[in-house]
């Protein structure tokens, strides 16, 4: 089978990350033992109850070699651009093939096992792993779980190998990409009747706290502390949100909820910034909830492996990425870099596709570095 094959039956599993990605992980599962790999499953169950499967695969003797990471979850697709086709039927049209996760990236996990279908067992002389975890979409818990529970991701580290982040970057080599942070602030009030004394109005205690995150947000638009010449765009990115539920003008707003999510980059430490909100919280009376933190991916430009994958890749140079990754969370394989088929633009959009010549061009450029570096 071709990678489009391979999508086709990858997109058509609603993995919304809201659901279990069970049955996806399922079906890749049994797709690596039809190819002989060596399988490990890690199952666990999100903060909501739903159960979700990651599953790590080896094909191939010894250690070292190729270590492929990619995620089986998509975003939600309401709403979707056409009543012709669902976003879970895969529709190829004047060379793109649509569907939730074309891109954002289940297109690169079909060139992967596309790419290892073209690889010959007997011939390889280091190992292949493959890596499909849930829940990146949404915090990275699967990747997570790899971290903290993987034999095969143990053996990975052990045996240095060469890693792949999946996700798309047009078959351009990312050697960096920042870190997330979040987290919520919420004042309490109490509903009644604006016309009353009766009530207490929860944005009073929030005013305060939010002049306190748009200075923190003005600072970082100015200090080199929370700068890095090397991303696009060079900031943070301190993004403040706010919501007080409130659906009539007249009654007084029983909570304010405010949230900042932000993008810390290499050499920068986010807790600073994590503590000063949280003091700023504690000061003016509000409940402080950390969300979520992953640090940001760095490998030295400069690097061999960097170098060798430019190379491999055909490309005049390696960049970085805002956004962030699994990598993140898989941090103690030294050896990492982000390099997959499709555009981050379509990622998560209305119209999800993926070019058919990027399906091609990315499994084979796979096929490249598993016989580079599995085969040779």
């Amino acid at each position: 089978m071709d990678a489009i094959q391979h999508l086709n039956e990858l997109i058509r599993f609603d993995s919304v990350s809201s659901k279990s990605n069970v049955p996806i992980t399922d079906h890749v599962e049994r797709r690596l033992k039809q190819l002989g790999f060596e399988v490990e499953r890690l199952e666990y169950d999100d903060k909501n109850g739903v159960r979700k499967a990651s599953v790590v695969g080896k094909l191939g003797p010894g250690k070292g070699g190729l270590a492929y990471f990619g995620h089986t979850d998509v975003v939600p697709a309401s709403p979707w651009f056409t009543d012709k086709h669902g976003p879970f039927e895969p529709t190829i049209k004047e060379g793109k093939l649509y569907g939730r996760g074309s891109c954002d990236m289940k297109g690169s996990v079909a060139c992967a096992i596309a790419a290892v279908e073209r690889i010959r067992v007997a011939d390889l002389k280091q190992p292949i792993y493959i890596t499909c975890t849930a829940d990146e979409e949404i915090g990275y818990g699967g990747a997570q779980s790899v971290a903290k529970r993987s034999t095969l991701f143990r053996e990975m580290i052990a045996g240095d190998a060469k890693g792949i982040i999946g996700e798309p970057t047009h078959l351009e080599v990312v050697y960096a990409h920042k870190g997330t942070f979040g987290f919520l602030a919420t004042s309490i009030g109490k509903a009644s009747h604006s016309s009353t004394r009766e009530g207490l109005n929860a944005n009073l205690a929030m005013i305060p706290f939010l002049v306190e995150m748009k200075a923190i947000h003005d600072e970082t638009l100015v200090d080199p502390a929370w700068q890095h010449p090397d991303f696009d765009p060079p900031i943070i990115s301190w993004n403040i949100g706010i919501n007080d539920h409130t659906h009539a003008f007249n009654i007084t707003a029983p909570q304010s909820i405010c949230s900042v999510y932000y993008r810390p980059m290499p050499g920068q430490n986010p807790q600073l910034l994590l503590d000063r909100a949280r003091q700023a919280a504690e000061r003016c009376g509000l409940q402080f909830e950390f969300r979520s933190g992953a640090m940001p991916l760095y490998v030295d430009p400069k690097s061999a492996f960097i170098q060798e994958l430019v190379q491999l890749a055909d490309r005049p140079c390696p960049r970085t990425v805002a956004y962030g990754t699994d990598g993140a969370m898989l941090t103690e394989l030294k050896q990492m870099a982000v390099l997959g088929p499709g555009d981050i633009a379509q990622a998560h959009t209305w119209d999800e596709w993926i070019e058919l010549d990027q399906l091609e061009r990315g499994t084979a450029l796979y096929e490249k570095l598993i016989r580079r570096w599995c085969v040779e």
